[in-house]
């Protein structure tokens, strides 16, 4: 009986081997702001106002409602909604890495992309994302992107090295992005 049970157990395991060429998981390349800001269609200053949580074909996804305070790319309405996979619904939490997550209240600069279902994603998650505060002594907007604390392996050097955006004045981060917005509409044929 037990042989019998191991050899259908084992004809299931032979018979499953050629769909594990079918699996795929996602991961994200590190991408400059350059290439986020040629990848987004749309760059805005945000608040968020609220967050939803909802299934959709068998996942959790959170839905947050933000207010528009100035478009830097595209031409979104004045309140968006942005998906992103993961959230808490009743009793079931579930986590995604590397996705943002946001406080009504919170000032953002997000780098988006349209959903096919009329709302928005934030371009490479967390990378995408880039926290607005206020300096307490000088009063000066500073932005620091998501992922500037991350250390990620750079090939070229063989070494682990933070990259992006951290504490620059939002003035600064603007004009920059702004260079960056022109120079691909010029390369455009």
């Amino acid at each position: 009986m037990k042989n019998t049970i191991r050899n259908r157990f084992l004809v299931v395991i032979i018979l499953c081997l050629p769909a594990c060429g079918f699996v795929s998981a996602t991961s994200l390349m590190r991408l400059s702001i350059a290439e986020m800001a040629k990848a987004s269609p749309v760059i805005v200053r945000a608040k968020c106002i609220a967050n939803t949580t909802a299934w959709d074909r068998g996942e959790i996804w959170t839905f947050t409602s933000f207010s528009l305070e100035e478009t830097w790319k595209g031409a979104p309405p004045g309140h968006i909604s942005v998906r992103l996979l993961g959230g808490r619904l009743g009793d079931l939490t579930s986590t995604v890495s590397e996705v943002p997550r946001f406080r009504p209240g919170e000032d953002v600069l997000l780098f988006l992309e349209p959903t096919p279902r009329g709302d928005y994603s934030v371009v490479s998650w967390m990378q995408g994302t880039f926290r607005i505060r206020r300096d307490p002594q000088t009063g000066e907007e500073r932005v620091t992107q998501d992922t500037a604390a991350f250390a990620a392996f750079d090939t070229a050097t063989r070494q682990f090295e933070a990259a992006g955006a951290r504490n620059v004045p939002l003035g600064e981060f603007r004009a920059h992005l702004a260079a960056m917005i022109r120079n691909e509409s010029e390369r455009k044929p």
